[in-house]
């Protein structure tokens, strides 16, 4: 019965593969839209309020609002599915998007930071994404399914912080200040992921995972030594949660203060846009490019192990930017590594969760651990701008990397006990197993 058990967790579902192809087309788009805040968002902010000790606000904004756009989006696939959830959070990032482009014609600062808390909701939606792409993998793929929807942010992302300048004339050409041209590429980004959601991303995810764990309730129910293996009947591990959840939380906190601050940092040492654009590139792409090669270690090495590999990691990044403040290759090699220590913890930590909750629990649970992910980026954001006006930039950096060692004493509090997988849910069966 147990080898049973094992063959059915290993199979994957056949619509996964489908499933999988189109999340990896609106990531793809919904990428550029991402990349617009994380690369302007403190220059627009800086540009139009005169501060630098506010320049952290955007990003605090926009973590904000993806907080709260994470309890929408998972309230609604909760009662609807993945695909009407995701859609409409993309929808709603990209009227945001919109917004901030209207309150930088207009100059109006308080519809600027309106407009960037509703944009949160496309960064919760790029992320949230990762879930679905996880509702009908089998355990030992789970990982790689993550890995594979997060890899596909990576073209956009990339792509987008280097049509800064591009972006720039296109809005200068319309009568619009120049750092608001990437969220005109935000609109189009959020708005064409949302429609390609909306059309293609059928069955749903979510609600098959559903379908298929109640089918397989049922046979729980007829051998119970199955529910023994951890099959469907299993009850959320509470413990896997706190840890995937506390994970992502505390890697989400340090990369987005150290890398909010970065451009502005860059700025007042006399680099342009187009530096702190390639330097803003190289991260997004660190942060995701890793992701098959993260997924598969996150499979086959164990997920506690990958994301201890974060700490070290973004250490590393705080003491390089620490070092050489002003050297922009040096600052590069530090954001790169900063961007790869987040993906450890992304990944594992989503792997994580997800083992930990049975498909009729998930959307509803990883919309609050998407929130803490979200204010965790908001408090980052919103500490950054004071941290680096009283003590500087290389302070940040070194205190950002001090604290993801605090990974540590959190994954050794979690290997007291091993967690217990809850498996999702098998194929149907094949005519084999029915005769």
């Amino acid at each position: 019965m147990r080898a049973r058990h094992a063959d059915l967790a290993e199979r994957e579902v056949p619509e996964q593969r489908r499933i999988l192809a189109v999340l990896v087309f609106s990531q793809i788009l919904s990428g550029a839209g991402l990349a617009a805040g994380i690369t302007v968002g403190a220059l627009l902010a800086e540009e139009m309020l005169g501060s630098t000790g506010l320049a952290g606000v955007p990003s605090a904004l926009f973590t904000a609002g993806a907080a709260l756009g994470a309890v929408g989006i998972g309230q609604v696939c909760r009662r609807r599915g993945r695909r009407p959830g995701l859609a409409l959070g993309y929808a709603v990032g990209a009227l945001g998007s919109l917004g901030v482009v209207v309150a930088a014609a207009l100059g109006q600062a308080l519809l600027l930071f309106a407009s960037l808390f509703v944009y949160g909701a496309g960064t919760a939606t790029n992320l949230m994404a990762r879930y679905a792409g996880a509702d009908l993998a089998s355990p030992a793929r789970r990982g790689r399914a993550v890995s594979t929807v997060l890899f596909a942010t990576t073209l956009g992302a990339v792509i987008g912080p280097n049509l800064v300048t591009l972006t720039g004339r296109v809005a200068h050409s319309w009568g619009i200040p120049r750092l608001a041209g990437p969220f005109l590429l935000a609109v189009a980004a959020f708005g064409a992921a949302a429609v390609v959601l909306a059309v293609l991303l059928r069955p749903d995810p979510l609600r098959l995972a559903e379908k298929l764990a109640a089918t397989q309730a049922g046979t729980a129910a007829e051998s119970p030594a199955d529910e023994a293996c951890g099959g469907p009947a299993a009850r959320p591990d509470r413990r896997g949660v706190v840890t995937g959840t506390g994970i992502m939380v505390l890697t989400q906190l340090v990369m987005i203060a150290v890398m909010t601050m970065t451009p502005v940092h860059m700025q007042a040492h006399g680099h342009g846009t187009q530096a702190a654009g390639w330097v803003i590139a190289l991260h997004v792409g660190a942060m995701f490019l890793p992701s098959p090669l993260t997924g598969l270690l996150v499979d086959r090495v164990g997920r506690r192990w990958i994301a201890g590999a974060s700490g070290p990691v973004l250490l590393a990044a705080g003491v390089v930017a620490a070092a050489a403040p002003d050297f922009v290759p040096a600052l590069a090699a530090a954001l790169v590594l900063l961007g790869l220590g987040w993906n450890f913890g992304l990944v594992s930590g989503t792997a994580l969760v997800t083992d930990a909750l049975p498909p009729a629990r998930r959307a509803s649970a990883q919309g609050l651990v998407d929130v803490g992910i979200a204010l965790a980026g908001a408090t980052g954001g919103m500490l950054s701008g004071p941290v680096v006006v009283l003590a500087g930039y290389p302070t940040l950096a070194l205190a950002g990397g001090i604290l993801a060692m605090a990974l540590i004493p959190v994954l050794a509090w979690a290997a007291r006990r091993p967690p217990r997988t809850v498996t999702a849910p098998a194929a149907p069966p094949t005519e084999t197993e029915r005769a």
